[in-house]
């Protein structure tokens, strides 16, 4: 789900270094930060180092990222008004970056694994736009969307625009699969998701290249996972909130699903690790289009040889 970060020495070495900003829009950076995760943790896909709301920084918002807070938008938006002055940005000139980060990174991979790009989806993206932050609540984005029901259409329109040219553009650049993160769209009722949602994210979808499969990834979903393989997706990520037997069998067998173990699981012994591994293979019962995964990113605290741990008694549990 998220294969470098802060419990790895290497990453808290480039980090003491550079600022994150730093580390997503310097190609060179981006490719050694992903390239290192997967010849240490020895996983089946490599996946892009960069950050969902870096599409979002053109748009003029002030984004910053903290020490304390995490990313902080200094203007969010609050009204429809607000969206008139959302920055016009070219993707090329703005996020070529990203692209050549891409590029990079598959040439370093010498085709040995895969490498999976992603983006934030629209729901997610707009939250941090109207929340300025990290929320509990989404009080703030419901209101928006329940109030200004224009307003919000005009907004996710336009985030689905800049995504399928992002997206588009990774997989011009060499992605061989994309990712779209929907961390927080499970603060909303299924009703919520079925109005203001559902009719964006199968637009999303409809206009990706169909070259590449995606995995739509949620969280807290577990009520609604029907209407989350209905927006879209070749592969339905699953957190860690529900057994993988029954909602694989909920969104149906002809779409692959991802996960799901639950990154805490990382911190206790190795003998649990390959327990819960078991377990979730089990459930898997063996069925093409499992990709073993956690259920959402590595904690701070993981000890990297506990990951390593996991992805061993993958290889070794689900060959037999």
């Amino acid at each position: 789900m998220r294969q470098a970060g802060r419990y790895m020495e290497e990453y808290r070495r480039l980090r003491a270094r550079f600022a994150f900003l730093e580390l997503c829009k310097r190609p060179d950076l981006a490719c050694e930060i992903a390239v290192t995760a997967v010849r240490r943790l020895g996983v089946d896909a490599a996946i892009l180092f960069s950050d969902i709301l870096l599409l979002l920084e053109p748009l003029g918002r002030g984004l910053v990222y903290t020490d304390g807070d995490g990313p902080v938008f200094q203007k969010p938006l609050r009204s429809g008004a607000d969206l008139e002055s959302l920055q016009e940005f070219a993707t090329e000139e703005a996020l070529g970056c990203v692209f050549e980060a891409v590029r990079q990174t598959r040439a370093a991979l010498a085709g040995k694994v895969p490498l999976i790009g992603f983006a934030g989806a629209p729901f997610t993206l707009a939250a941090y736009l109207i929340e300025g932050r990290g929320s509990r609540s989404f009080a703030l984005t419901k209101q928006f969307m329940n109030a200004d029901s224009g307003a919000w259409r005009a907004l996710m329109e336009r985030l689905v625009g800049l995504l399928v040219v992002y997206l588009n553009g990774q997989i011009h650049a060499g992605a061989q699969a994309i990712q779209i993160f929907d961390s927080w769209v499970g603060c909303l009722a299924p009703d919520d998701y079925r109005a203001h949602v559902l009719p964006h994210m199968r637009v999303l979808f409809s206009k990706l290249d169909p070259a590449v499969p995606v995995i739509h990834f949620t969280t807290g979903t577990g009520g609604m996972l029907e209407l989350i393989r209905a927006a879209g997706g070749t592969i339905i990520g699953l957190d860690w909130r529900a057994d993988l037997d029954a909602a694989w069998e909920r969104v149906g067998y002809d779409v692959g699903v991802q996960g799901n173990l639950d990154p805490v699981a990382l911190l206790g012994s190795r003998a649990e690790v390959r327990r819960r591994t078991q377990e979730i293979l089990r459930r898997a019962c063996g069925r093409p289009g499992h990709i073993f995964n956690l259920g959402h990113g590595v904690l701070q605290d993981t000890p990297v040889d506990n990951v390593v741990a996991l992805v061993d008694a993958v290889h070794e549990l689900s060959a037999r």
